[in-house]
């Protein structure tokens, strides 16, 4: 049951549900799943996949291509989610102020 709904929120966009998806796949031993996973949640800017990603194309499990993409993929995905408000509200919340 929890890995039916894991993969519903995964198919449904939440990055983190496909982080995991990716982290079960890769503890059942099915590397090439995992790392699809990791890929999809990189592309909507997924920090901890990216890191991830990495480390499968150290390991020789992603190649260059599918990183590099990966990785533009990751850098437009946060680069849409930064505003000034952001910013303002970041500065405010280390500040104390909020």
């Amino acid at each position: 049951m929890e890995l039916f709904l894991l993969e519903e929120a995964a198919i449904g966009g939440h990055p983190d549900a496909r982080y995991n998806l990716a982290c079960y796949e890769e503890r059942k031993g099915r590397t090439d799943r995992a790392v699809k996973h990791w890929i999809i949640a990189a592309n909507l800017g997924h920090d901890k996949s990216l890191i991830e990603l990495k480390e499968c194309y150290a390991n020789g499990d992603v190649s260059k291509d599918d990183f590099a993409a990966a990785l533009r993929s990751h850098q437009a995905a946060v680069d849409a989610t930064k505003s000034s408000q952001r910013e303002e509200a970041a500065k405010a919340e280390a500040a104390g102020e909020l």
